[in-house]
This record gives structure tokens, sequence and C-alpha cells, in this order.
């Protein structure tokens, strides 16, 4: 029988087109040398060709190999339509119980992206064989079936090197980390001997979970199995010692490499950039030998990052001076840093080269230059680039929105919100988070409600709003219904949605349940957010030792603490009158952490001496203020005064307080009383004289109690 005869006419049809399917040759390859020399390889095309337009009488054998080559270039050119055509030759032949063949076909389709197909010819198969097995997982993992995966791993006979491997390399690709090392260790524990390629999988894997001491064990065991030779292994190696900031051994490593590519390069380069070594990353960006768009970013980054803006423009006019021009993510950087630093020359030269470079058409783009202008209070500028840019873009909007409502703006952003054609999470949150901050928590309360109606599910940065909304309000009912949504929707739980949830049960008078849900997160955090919230609630509602006990216990955690901390301290010493203690903690802001005093810790100090009956200390302490004293510091210091019956300070007080604020008719009625109690009653008699005739005004008190 002639196997060739039954070759379809559709398939002899199709042989004549395989030149139109034939890569174009690059202008830097010579092509005479592709036509002399019988050496090369031949192109995936040519094993098509030569299988349908081959002689009739070949030997059986030597049709299965081109059938196998056919197959393998379909596979390389993706062409699953020829590669249909093959496997209905290879039915009518007979062939299609042959293992090498059908394994050619399934590494097509899985390659193809044709899974089902793939996976019923494997299921067609009498025996598992290992090769077929591996071809099908290498499918399930480049599609991100990683169930279909592992259900089939975990049935594979006779495990190999490249069943695991594939097997791991899957897992870390799709940030399944813990199980990827997990099934390294099992490969271990079955003593097959990882190769290269799974060690630099299971190196990125414990990149992102282990410490110093695993990237010491994983260097250590591709140094006894020969593996560090292979750049790719070593690479991914002084890529973790960084990631650990174990700089020393990563340098160490780089310089026993023979020869670095350009990967091994930016990476130690982006070691130095993101610990903050920004010098050491010059001096070592000046040794590579040949630089990238990746190298002249990561540096320019580095200087960006610290605010070295100057430095990084220098840096980005010599990259431009080499030819090579920045890319998008270089652009959106930089100019997102101008935003935040408020460097608007800096942000609009940023601008310039976006739209010379044609990066301003890109809608992500767009918004990050919104954002900018916002952020610098251009807000005209800001609706200009809006109005520049395409309408059907939800990040651009949620930019503008965000803006207006940065800049206190809330009403021109609720107009906008209503105009968005499609509104997101973000939209929502943004609008959610600026009634929440303009003091307006019902309508933020309201909108949320609204959110949760259209069948929006918030997420983190919404809750922080709504529990900031519901803590100013202080209902306790609401506040337990919004804890109750966070856990029933399994919103993860940042540190600042824990103290946000800490904050309310405070705010709201359960300080009882604050305290449990910080016991519940303490040893999770990595932000002194949660602790500021108890130690803040704690002091607020009286039990300054507790909050001074949680404060002591900060240290141990090596989290940073910042001035938010010092302000609940220092009210809990106030509420216990531990004047010495609140004096040592107030020195210790800027001798032990660094922290420069705000207005609001001079406040609380002058607080704590004023109750004390310190006067001349809170009055000398004011005196010592780098700023201008405000009506809370001034009028805290003439209550005390009136405590304390010190009528010479708090004439002085009052004074001072009404050149800060004319009208503060408080301040003026307190110096009446203080006369009033010293017996002087002409002069509190003129005082409440000066009160009627100026027509100043004393404001209502007011309760926050519902």
């Amino acid at each position: 029988m002639n196997i060739v005869a039954l070759r379809p006419k559709s398939l002899l049809r199709f042989s004549t087109s395989f030149s139109s399917i034939r890569p174009q040759i690059p202008k830097w390859v010579s092509t005479e040398t592709t036509k002399t020399s019988p050496l090369l390889p031949l192109h995936p095309e040519d094993h098509l060709r030569a299988l349908f337009n081959g002689r009739n009488d070949r030997k059986p054998l030597d049709y299965e190999l081109a059938i196998v080559s056919a197959l393998k270039s379909c596979s390389t050119l993706l062409v699953v339509s020829q590669g249909q055509q093959i496997h209905s030759l290879v039915f009518k032949s007979g062939l299609d119980s042959n293992i090498f063949i059908g394994n050619s076909l399934i590494n097509m389709y899985a390659k193809c992206g044709f899974i089902n197909d793939a996976q019923s010819i494997f299921d067609s198969c009498s025996v598992l064989d290992s090769v077929s097995c591996n071809i099908m997982l290498a499918g399930h993992v480049k599609f991100g079936c990683l169930d279909d995966a592992r259900r089939l791993f975990d049935i594979i006979p006779h495990k190999g090197c490249i069943s695991y491997t594939t097997m791991i390399m899957g897992l870390a690709q799709n940030s399944f980390w813990g199980e990827a090392i997990k099934v390294f260790k099992d490969m271990r524990f079955e003593d097959v001997i990882p190769n290269e390629v799974t060690m630099s999988s299971v190196i990125s894997a414990y990149s992102h979970l282990g410490g110093v001491w695993d990237c010491r064990m994983l260097h250590a065991l591709a140094n006894k199995l020969g593996l560090q030779v292979f750049v790719l292994v070593s690479t991914n190696l002084v890529h973790m010692y960084c990631v650990c900031l174990s700089l020393h051994d990563a340098r160490s490593l780089f310089d026993e490499m023979p020869e670095p590519n350009i990967v091994s390069w930016n990476v130690m380069l982006n070691g130095y950039s993101k610990a903050g070594f920004v010098d050491l990353a010059r001096d070592f960006f000046k040794r590579i030998p040949t630089r990238d768009v990746v190298s002249w970013g990561t540096i320019i980054d580095g200087y960006v990052q610290l605010g070295r803006l100057a430095e990084a423009f220098t840096m980005l006019r010599a990259m431009l001076s080499t030819g090579l021009g920045p890319n998008e993510v270089m652009i959106v950087n930089m100019i997102s840093v101008c935003g935040q630093s408020m460097a608007f020359g800096e942000g609009q030269l940023f601008h310039g080269i976006t739209v010379k470079t044609g990066f301003d058409c890109y809608n992500f783009v767009q918004a990050t230059i919104i954002h900018f202008y916002a952020a610098c209070q251009r807000v005209d500028f800001a609706r200009l680039q809006f109005e520049l840019g395409r309408k059907d873009h939800a990040p651009s909007w949620n930019a503008l929105i965000a803006g207006l409502v940065r800049n206190g703006m809330i009403d021109h952003a609720r107009q906008l919100f209503d105009e968005m054609p499609e509104r997101d999470v973000i939209s929502w949150s943004s609008m959610i988070s600026g009634y929440s901050q303009s003091e307006q928590p019902n309508i933020a309360l309201q909108l949320f409600h609204e959110m949760i109606a259209c069948g929006f599910n918030p997420n983190e940065i919404t809750m922080v709003s709504v529990l900031s909304a519901i803590a100013t309000l202080g209902i306790l009912r609401e506040g337990r219904w919004a804890h109750e949504l966070i856990r029933n929707n399994a919103i993860p739980l940042n540190d600042n949605l824990s103290a946000a949830i800490i904050d309310m049960y405070a705010k709201c008078g359960s300080i009882k349940t604050a305290l449990e849900e910080f016991h519940q997160i303490r040893d999770k955090t990595t932000s002194v957010s949660p602790w500021n919230a108890i130690i803040c609630g704690l002091a607020m509602h009286g039990k300054a030792d507790l909050s001074l006990q949680i404060f002591s216990e900060l240290p141990k955690q090596k989290i940073r603490l910042n001035g938010i901390t010092f302000t609940g301290v220092l009210c809990a010493c106030c509420h216990a009158g531990l004047v010495e203690e609140g004096k040592q903690h107030f020195k210790s802001m800027k001798n032990l952490y660094d922290i420069e005093p705000t207005i609001k810790h001079y406040g609380c100090m002058v607080d704590l001496l004023g109750r004390a009956g310190k006067l001349e200390e809170a009055e000398e302490i004011i005196g010592s203020m780098p700023m201008e004293a405000d009506v809370v510091i001034w009028g805290t210091l003439l209550a005390a005064c009136r405590t304390h019956g010190n009528t010479e300070i708090g004439q002085r007080a009052a004074e001072s307080l009404a050149r800060v604020e004319p009208s503060h008719g408080g301040g003026r009625v307190l110096l009446s009383s203080i006369y009033a109690d010293a017996g002087r009653w002409e002069e509190a008699f003129l005082e409440r004289q000066a009160i009627r005739s100026q027509r100043m005004t004393r404001s209502p008190g007011y309760s926050g109690v519902v």
C-alpha cells in the first residue's frame, strides 16, 4: 500500500503556499550565507514543504520522521490549521498509534493553545508515557491551567527533572511561591537532581518568601551541583540577595561571575538603587559596559525616589544624548514623583518629553499627567488635559475626580462623578473619601450604601473612608455592620484598614472591642498605623496606663514611629498627669526618633503643663516654638490660668489670643472670669463690656452623642 498516495488534495494545494509564511530575513543576516551554507538547519516551513513535496517511494520510517518534523514546524510557527491537516493525514495513514507521532501531535496542539485537543489525544494513550505527560504538563502550565497541571503531575510515573521543573516553573510564575518551594522539597526528597532552570525558578520563589539564610542555602546548593556557572542561576541569586538587603553578598557573587550579561548588571544596579544607595549605584552604573534603557531607567528612578530631581534630569539628558529614549514606565514614574513633591516645573518638562516621544497617546500616561497637575494644585491644567484625552477611559475620570477632591472642590468632583459614563470601585472610593475628609460623613455613608445597591464590591481603600465617616458620626451599629461586611467579602486586612477598624470602635465608645481587634493583628503589623490607633484610642478613653504600656512594646517590633504615635502618648500623659514622663517623651521625639514636633505636640505639652499648674513652663514652651502659636494653644493656656488663678499669665495669653483671632469672644469671657475670680471686678466688667460693644461671638457647645 502506498501511504503517500493517501494525502488529501487539500494538503497538496497547501504545499504551494509555504512561501507566504516564511519569516522575513532580518537585514543584518547575510542572505548569501543562508543560501550557500549546507550546515544551516532547515527553516520550520521547509520541513512542511519536504513532507508534502516529497517522493512517493519513501520508506515508512523516513515518512514518520517527516511527519514528526512537520508537526514540530507547525508548533514553532503556531499554524494549527496545517497541523490539523497533518493530523488528518496521520489518522488516514494508520499512524495515530505511533507514540512519537502521538507525542508530536500533543505538543503541536498544546503549543498552539488547543489544550482540549491535546488532552483528547493524551487521554487516548493506553499507557502513561513520561514524555507525553511532560508535554501535556507543559501545555497546562503555559496556559495557566494549574489545577489540571497539578492533577496530572501527581499521577506521572517516575517523575524526573523535567516534570518537577515544569511544575515548579508554573507555580512560581503564577505567584504560588510556597507551593513551588514544597514541590522542590519533594524533588530533593526523591533524589531528583535539579538543573539550572529548576534552580532559577526556585530562587525566584524563595526571593518572595525567604530570607538571607534561605538565599545562602540555595547558593551553597547551586555551588554543590555546579549550577552557579550558569548566568541565569547566578543572576537570580544576586537578585535574591538584593531583595534580602544583603548587598555585600550580592556584590561578592556578582564579582565572581565570569561573564555577567546586561540583566546581571541591571539586577545589581537595581539592588543599590532600591536600597537607597544611589551614589554607589552611580559608581556601579559607570562600570556597565553596554547600558540599555533599563540601566538608565534604574539609575534615574534611584534619584527620583530620593527626591534628587535635578540629578535625575541630568541623567535623563545624558541618556537622550546617547540616542536612547525613555520608555512609558520611566515617564510615568518621573511624572508621578513630580506630583508627589509638587515639582511643577520639572513635571512640565517631562510632560513635554512625553508629547515629543508620543507616549501621551497612552491612556495610563494621560491619567498620570492629570494626577500630576491636580497634585500641583493646577486644576485648570488637569481639566485641560482631561478634555484633550479620551472620554471612555475610566482612570482619566478617576484621576480628575481625585484631584478635585484633593483640592477641596468636592461639589465639582460630584458633578464629574455623576457625568461618568461608567464607574468603577475607584470612582466610588474617591467620592466617599472626599465626603469623609470634607466633614460630610453622612453623605459619605449615603453614597456607600448606594454603591453597594449598585452591585459594586468595596475594597480596602473604600472601607477605610467608610469607617472614618462612621467614626466621625459615632454610630456603633453602623460600624459593626461595616466590619461584618469586610469579613463577609473577604476584604484583605492591611495595616491602614486594621487601624481604621480599631479607630472606629474606639471613637464609637467600644474601646474593649478596639483592644480585641488590635491584639488579633498586632503581630502581623508592618507599620505603626494600628499601634497609633489603639494608643490614641486608649488615651481618649482615659486608659493612660494601658496606652503607655502598649507604646513601650513598640521598640521590640522594629516599626518606625511617627508624629501621630507621640500625639497619642502625650495625650495619655495629660490624662494621667505624668508631667516628667511627658517631658521625656517630648524630648525623645527629636533626640531618639528624629521626629520634628508639630504644633499639635506643642499643644499637648502646654495642656500637660497647664493641667499640672506649671504655667510658667507652659508659657516658656510656647515662646520656644518654631512656629506661631494658634488659637488652640493660647486658649489652652488661658483655660489653665483660670483653673489655677494666674491673672498675670492669663492676661498675656488673652492678649496673644486676641492678636491671633480678634473676634474670638471665648478668650475674653475666660479673661473676664479670671478677673472676677481674683476679685478684680472693674476689669471683669470692662472685658464684658468690650465683648458686647465689639459684638464678639462665642461658639456654642454641642454634643456628638446621638
